[in-house]
């Protein structure tokens, strides 16, 4: 807001600043500049500057404008920030407990996306003078610029296959002049109509009933379809139709892995790729996005979760595929659900915002059965084709020999895949060699200096690696702690180890391994994803990210190494996420062609996720899960909030943890328990302890924990205290 004093003829603005502060700044605005709310500046704070943005709050007139700094910089040609989105900057912070400003951070992602990009140098033809001499070389670059239009010089000697130089001889030789080009052209629109792609009747009539919803404000919608129903095509639908009411569309994925195929597939729909948003794309790149969606020339955003704080400046439709995925929540800075907030966001704006996954939520799920979404179902698969055929192997009887972890029904059923001609997907969610090393010696434990955690044995990369912090260290050729050589055992597999077996077993086969620490990053991976696409290997193991929304045509076996993995946890979600990973990951069997196979290895196979997989159950599962939840008074039909303390002094982060519970308001609507030691007791040296409050579902829970930590002690020797609205993860 802005404030005109008339005694000193100055115009002040209350500026939010990105720290973590919990109020916005007041500044004198320059003489002879104007600004409104959203208006995007750079400020003076202590000895640096920092960009922020003018704010909807009054400033504090009762201030001596002479005692206030004045804005350094306002960046006109940057269009404000909307009244959508500062207003979704204040619930997101208001709902998480955050600071304002660290919100609009997310928003304000560098200075360079809000400078104009440079133009860049380029010739062009002078009409009607010609060379003091044709040459092929001169003759193939004046051919190419028949059409009149300006090239960069690089661009038009590549195109005519000549050197710089001869554009150099042609500048010199007034032939071609010298111009300025944008250093970016606006990228292409989509193409409505460009292919279609006939659906099913049930396709079709999901993608009308999504159509319906840009007439119903901030509807929200759930797309509960098996794997391989067609989610993506019916979606498209609504995205065309945001398309075709001039608005924008921001699809958001899980996984940076997930990107390729879905370009692909975008751009075999609309004709061209959409903008990407993710942590991966180059400074560059991520400022022409930024300033694309906050002028409007980029009309669709591919993105991580941080992309739904983008300034887009007609946003009318957001889509969260895989919506149930854990990655979609943020757990550092300021912790929140890119799910839940994309529905706050489309709410606030009034447009319709599209959940979609072959597992939902519980919350979803929950949601959709009492009214608050819409509910579309796929039960079957677009290409026709049956689910796999789901069995498990019981490892107390038939499993594997000792040193081995494939048991020899999944080994038959590897060996009938790869002479048929089909893929086999081996799926462990445990990264590495092995997760933990010992010495046979002493029994000497490789645990993380800095976290308690055991280190991880990356035998291809000849490390010890720490999974929470990235500590690294070599694999000694002795024990550290008794000097004993040749002493160390691996214990347990991760997918390396298995991926050795498996070499072993068929060694004339092509055998890839796909996780998520391999060397190569990011770019390795969509490579590799396109090699088993493709059919390029015969059996793939993979962690949980191979489970998530892929289209592998020739995958015919899926084998689950530990299928219990995910239940020894003390996780209210364990049954949940257990069941939705397995799902998805034996969902990549038979996908096209059918006559898929699923085989889970498990110790305990009558357990009710296991049983309810095997049965193909899903109602009853997420019944049950729900019945249970209910009972519990656990989310989404209680609040959960968790505050953790961390600090460097173990001693001291307990006894703060302590008094802390002790200052907590007594309130008979509320269950504190704590605090007690994390399951990560310690992570980057720092100890760490968690206190869990429990509320009805129509709690005010904000409140409560507001009034909490204004009345309990200050942190300080170094103490962290961070507020968990909604926590994903128990660790």
């Amino acid at each position: 807001m802005l404030f005109d004093d008339p005694d000193f003829q100055e115009t002040i603005a209350s500026v939010l600043v990105p720290v973590a502060v919990p109020r916005a700044y007041t500044y004198k605005v320059p003489p002879g500049k104007s600004v409104v709310p959203g208006t995007i500046v750079k400020v003076p704070l202590g000895p640096r500057e920092v960009i922020g943005a003018v704010w909807d709050i009054e400033p504090d007139a009762a201030i001596n404008p002479k005692k206030l700094k004045t804005i350094s910089r306002v960046y006109d040609a940057t269009p404000p920030l909307d009244a959508d989105l500062r207003r979704f900057v204040d619930w997101v912070a208001s709902w998480t407990l955050g600071a304002p400003g660290m919100v609009l951070r997310m928003v304000l992602r560098s200075e360079e996306a809000l400078e104009p990009e440079a133009p860049v140098p380029g010739v062009r033809r002078i009409e009607g003078a010609e060379p003091d001499r044709l040459t092929p070389a001169r003759g193939r670059v004046l051919a190419t610029m028949e059409d009149g239009f300006a090239w960069t010089k690089s661009g038009l000697a590549h195109a005519a296959g000549v050197s710089a130089s001869v554009i150099d001889g042609l500048l010199k030789q007034e032939v071609l002049e010298t111009v300025m080009l944008p250093a970016s052209p606006p990228p292409p629109k989509p193409q409505l109509d460009h292919a279609q792609k006939q659906l099913t009747p049930a396709q079709q009539a999901a993608a009308e009933g999504l159509v319906s919803c840009f007439d119903k404000g901030g509807s929200v919608a759930l797309i509960d379809g098996v794997t391989g129903s067609g989610k993506t095509e019916v979606y498209f639908e609504a995205i065309a139709e945001a398309l075709r009411r001039g608005r924008q569309a921001l699809v958001l994925l899980p996984e940076i892995a997930l990107t390729e195929q879905f370009l692909r597939r975008f751009e075999q729909r609309f004709g061209v790729y959409p903008a990407e948003w993710h942590s991966q794309i180059t400074v560059k790149n991520r400022a022409r996005v930024w300033r694309g969606v906050a002028s409007g020339d980029v009309r669709v955003v591919i993105g991580a979760r941080s992309s739904l704080f983008l300034p887009f400046k007609e946003l009318g439709l957001i889509i969260v595929d895989e919506e149930h995925d854990a990655a979609f929540k943020q757990d550092d800075r300021v912790p929140y659900s890119a799910r839940d907030m994309a529905v706050v966001r489309g709410h606030l704006s009034g447009f319709p915002v599209v959940l979609a996954s072959a597992t939902p939520s519980v919350e979803s799920m929950v949601n959709a059965e009492t009214g608050r979404y819409r509910l579309f179902e796929l039960p079957e698969r677009a290409s026709g084709a049956a689910l796999p055929d789901l069995s498990a192997v019981d490892m107390r009887q038939d499993g594997p020999e000792r040193g081995r972890w494939l048991a020899p029904e999944l080994v038959h059923a590897i060996k009938d895949t790869f002479e048929d001609g089909g893929q086999s997907l081996l799926f462990l969610n445990r990264r590495g060699y092995a997760p933990l090393t010992l010495c046979r010696t002493c029994g000497h434990r490789f645990q993380c200096a800095h976290c308690s955690a055991w280190l991880v044995e990356h035998r291809f990369q000849k490390k010890l690696v720490c999974h929470h912090c990235g500590h690294v260290e070599p694999v000694p050729q002795a024990c550290p702690s008794c000097q004993s050589t040749d002493s160390l055992v691996a214990c347990g597999p991760g997918v390396e180890r298995i991926a050795e077996e498996v070499s072993d077993l068929f060694p004339q086969a092509r055998v890839l391994v796909l996780s998520s620490d391999m060397a190569g990053g990011p770019e390795r991976l969509k490579r590799e994803m396109k090699i088993v696409e493709e059919g390029g290997a015969d059996i793939v193991i993979g962690t949980q990210l191979v489970a998530k929304g892929h289209n592998f045509p020739k995958m015919k076996l899926v084998g689950v190494v530990d299928a219990d993995l995910g239940l020894a946890h003390g996780d209210p979600r364990a049954a949940e996420k257990t069941f939705q990973l397995l799902a998805q990951v034996t969902g990549r069997a038979g996908r096209v062609t059918g006559g898929g196979r699923g085989i889970l290895q498990s110790y305990n196979p009558d357990h009710p996720v296991i049983r309810a997989l095997l049965a193909s159950d899903k109602t009853a599962f997420y019944q049950a899960e729900i019945d249970a939840r209910r009972a519990a008074g656990l989310p989404p039909f209680g609040r959960l909030a968790a505050v953790i303390v961390s600090g460097p002094d173990r001693a001291f982060a307990e006894g703060y943890a302590r008094a802390l519970a002790r200052a907590a308001p007594e309130d008979t609507a509320v269950t504190l328990l704590g605090p007690a030691e994390a399951a990560l007791a310690m992570v980057r040296g720092r100890y760490r302890f968690r206190l869990l409050a429990m509320a009805p579902r129509q709690y005010d829970l904000q409140t409560y924990l507001r009034n909490w930590l204004n009345a309990g002690p200050k942190p300080t020797k170094g103490l962290r205290l961070q507020v968990d609205i909604d926590p994903q993860h128990f660790l």
